[in-house]
């Protein structure tokens, strides 16, 4: 099984990017899969626009990403909140990725997290991203939003410390193998 992850971010020390790990590491212990983690530092883009498409073709990035989500058997991603939606890198991949196919994740099982140091856990992007990820063409499997993050995740050991969260997480990555 091989499991694409990353954090819809480009924020270096992310702590969804922190979340995303360890949801693919329990994925990776739990059945064995191999696990990629990608950085959208990498994949950052010119601002897409149908003149930059039209004039320079399909960015090779956003290519390359659209080939790695049909190459996995499963996807995690989890959402940064930036003023109640997705951080520019992301939507902005996206809006290239979707001119190769709107349904970009291609019907791969996908889990959807997002977490912030508030409360809200990044509801209002999660919510969003769970809404429309049948026009994206992810098979969501579950979504989770961790509220607080710097009370219920161990930074150092890159663990869900909330025994519930923590279990709910589990439950929802099982479902990436049926």
């Amino acid at each position: 099984m091989k499991v694409l992850a990353f954090a819809a971010t480009n924020h270096k020390a992310s702590i969804n990017k922190q979340l995303v790990t360890h949801a693919a590491n329990l994925v990776a212990e739990n059945k064995g899969a191999d696990i990629e983690i990608l950085d959208m530092n990498d994949y950052e883009l010119p601002l897409y626009s149908i003149e930059r498409q039209t004039e320079n073709g399909m960015h090779p990035l956003a290519q390359q990403f659209f080939d790695k989500i049909g190459a996995a058997d499963a996807v995690i991603i989890s959402f940064a909140e930036h003023n109640g939606s997705y951080a520019a890198v992301y939507k902005n991949l996206y809006d290239w990725v979707s001119r190769i196919d709107m349904k970009a994740y291609q019907n791969t099982p996908t889990v959807l997290l997002a977490t912030s140091p508030g409360p809200g856990g990044a509801g209002s992007v999660l919510a969003s991203a769970v809404g429309s990820a049948a026009f994206f063409g992810m098979d969501l499997k579950g979504s989770l939003s961790v509220p607080s993050f710097n009370d219920n995740f161990d930074t150092e050991k890159g663990v869900l410390v909330n025994e519930e969260l923590s279990a709910q997480l589990q439950e929802i990555l099982s479902g990436l193998s049926e």
